[in-house]
């Protein structure tokens, strides 16, 4: 099922990829769990949808502590999910459809429940299996100090990313305590993260994303933290690209491609990693957590597209994801942008102007050039569910003394079914997270009989995206407020401004997120694809 090693076609650089949270995409067998058996299901509804690959958040074997980013066997699915055997034939099904599948590569740490580190935890201080990790004596009297004092990774956590075991090491682990880092200066960690990819890629995937991507390497002496300090003792070390380097031998043998989550706010460091023996492309981070302003756009466009350009790797366009509160909540809210430190309880939002501005802002990110991400459910408009405390089970809400709402959110099952219990997520019980009141309002089969809907708008984007062609963007003289730019023939103009704004001159409307105006003209939070 290995893909061929001969006729190499970059599809990365101009795909639609919808991201799937196996969890909450569907339910299969009416446990309350998604799983693959309920993907396999949808598979005809992507097809229709127009993606051109699935990635997948962990499927692997997990105690679940941090939504499967706590993995226990890379090479075994979880039994919530399916099986590998299921994993293998979703693959394929996908494949056969025209559509590819990325997995997701955790390298950063594994989970507590992890053979490695079980064997480590039962060997002992000073032993070859704890050199696998990062364990360390304490500092101070009786060594009851951690060894250093690095901050957690979870934004607004105060917790300790070092944890004291009864034989008096501390181990280090820059997420929670059930997620142990692993030592990336051994030999062993690296050969066995060559050898899932391999696994990985003879089952048929196209691609990787890879989590955390610029966390792996540490400096071996683990010094105190000191903001500002460059190199820092766990971001964006030199020895990261020596690693990508031998990943991306690996997966040159098989035609896979790398997505990287590498969250860097310097340009120039953020392209090594997309130089052309490295990862193929990289979220972008900037254009997710832009507010809702034209001029901020823009720069967030223009510097995406000038830092890659030295490297030759496409820029990527993502709304929305698993981490992040849903676009249609964001948009609608006083501070469109979005930060983790500012995520609060009880933000007020408009939810009809969140959606005018989403719709936009999808029309938007489709007609860039590059790839586009769409995580499940954007494309039914879906808002930010408000999760009871009682039934939050992100980490992050913890670790944050409860301050933060987590990112349970954006994960709540989808809605599939106006009629059908849970709104046909398939369960036969509770979801593992609840629905909100009046979810079944945005079910696939309501908005799939309905032009004006947001699956509609998503549809007709994804169909109609090739008009732009491969080209570069050309920005087009427009009033303050409005963005206009041109791909080959084809015109994309967003309207940020307070007022209506004329149409440059074109010989027809494609498609628009709204309608225009008496006069013809653009209304404001709306945006049109026109043929010049």
């Amino acid at each position: 099922m290995g893909q061929p090693r001969h006729g190499r076609q970059e599809w990365w650089r101009s795909a639609v990829i919808y991201q799937v949270y196996v969890r909450s995409f569907a339910d299969g067998d009416g446990d309350g769990t998604g799983d693959l058996a309920g993907v396999r299901s949808k598979l005809p509804y992507l097809a229709e949808l127009g993606v051109d690959a699935l990635w997948f958040n962990p499927w692997y074997l997990s105690p679940m502590k941090d939504g499967g980013y706590d993995v226990a066997d890379y090479r075994v699915i979880d039994p919530a999910f399916g099986t590998l055997a299921e994993a293998e034939k979703l693959i394929a099904e996908a494949r056969e459809l025209g559509i590819r599948t990325i997995v997701d590569i955790v390298p950063n740490h594994v989970s507590d429940q992890h053979p490695w580190f079980r064997a480590a935890l039962a060997a002992g201080p000073g032993s070859p299996e704890r050199d696998l990790f990062h364990f360390r004596p304490g500092r101070g009297p009786g060594g009851h100090l951690p060894p250093n004092d690095w901050p957690s990774q979870f934004v607004g956590s105060t917790d300790p990313v070092w944890t004291r075991l009864p034989d008096g090491d501390w181990y280090l682990h820059l997420f929670t305590p059930e997620q142990p880092d692993l030592n990336w200066a051994h030999p062993a960690v690296r050969q066995e993260h060559q050898d899932i990819l391999r696994f990985w890629f003879e089952r048929g995937v196209a691609g990787v994303r890879i989590d955390s991507a610029a966390l792996l390497a540490k400096d071996p002496e683990l010094p105190d933290f000191v903001a500002g300090r460059d190199p820092n003792p766990f971001v964006d070390r030199d020895e990261l690209h020596d690693i990508y380097r031998s990943w991306r031998a690996v997966a040159d043998d098989y035609d896979g491609v790398f997505v990287g989550e590498v969250w860097l706010p310097d340009a120039e460091r953020f392209a090594r990693y997309l130089r052309p023996d490295e990862l193929h492309t990289a979220f972008n981070f900037s254009f997710l957590s832009c507010p809702w302003e034209a001029d901020r756009l823009r720069t967030s466009i223009d510097t995406t597209l000038a830092e890659h350009a030295p490297v030759g790797a496409p820029a990527t366009w993502v709304l929305c994801n698993h981490d992040v509160t849903r676009t249609v909540t964001r948009y609608g809210r006083a501070e469109t942008g979005f930060d983790f430190a500012a995520k609060a309880f009880g933000t007020p939002t408009d939810l009809a102007l969140g959606t005018r501005r989403a719709r936009a802002a999808a029309l938007l990110s489709l007609a860039l050039p590059g790839a586009v991400y769409v995580y499940q459910g954007e494309e039914l408009g879906l808002p930010e569910a408000d999760i009871p405390r009682e039934s939050i089970q992100d980490p992050m809400h913890f670790r944050s003394q409860g301050t933060d709402p987590g990112r349970d959110g954006c994960r709540v099952p989808l809605p599939w079914a106006a009629d059908a219990p849970y709104a046909g997520f398939g369960s036969r019980q509770e979801p593992w997270l609840p629905q909100p009141a009046g979810w079944s309002a945005y079910a696939a089969d309501l908005q799939a009989a309905d032009p004006g809907s947001m699956l509609a708008l998503y549809r007709a984007g994804i169909r109609l995206r090739p008009v732009f062609g491969t080209g570069p963007l050309a920005w087009l003289p427009s009033p303050e407020g409005v963005l206009a730019f041109a791909r080959g023939d084809a015109l994309c103009v967003v309207n940020l401004a307070d007022t209506p704004a004329r149409l440059p001159d074109h010989s027809r409307l494609l498609l628009g997120s709204g309608p225009l105006d008496e006069e013809g003209r653009l209304p404001k939070d709306t945006a049109v694809w026109l043929r010049a």
